[in-house]
């Protein structure tokens, strides 16, 4: 069965830290696009970062750049967001996504990240 499991979500006040992580099984990670969106109440869901399946360009939408850093881990088939420097407004439902033109999409459930103030 193909699944790309999201977790590291949690609560954690201004400033803090958190690590997710997307785990992947049932498909060859190695040829993937990794995406990571959030969903928050005023945006919808939208995405943040990605990082590209052959030399590891990466991507951040303005409001996370410099505080978040993607990256994978082909050996344990998992792609991980750290996030620093937390501000409330990260709070979100933040999901992950494996991607390649002409191949199946596969998302992960979503992990609830809340940033208290």
């Amino acid at each position: 069965d193909v699944q790309l499991q999201a977790s590291g979500g949690g609560l954690v006040q201004a400033g803090g830290s958190l690590r997710l992580s997307c785990k992947a099984s049932g498909f060859t990670f190695d040829d993937y696009a990794i995406g990571w969106f959030r969903w928050g109440s005023a945006k919808g869901r939208y995405g943040i970062s990605c990082i590209s399946y052959s030399d590891g360009v990466t991507y951040y939408e303005d409001s996370v750049k410099g505080r978040f850093t993607i990256s994978r881990d082909r050996a344990k088939n998992t792609a991980y967001l750290q996030m620093n420097s937390l501000k409330p407004e990260d709070t979100a439902v933040y999901y992950c996504k494996a991607y390649r033109i002409g191949r199946p999409t596969y998302w992960g459930q979503g992990t609830q990240v809340t940033v208290s103030s």
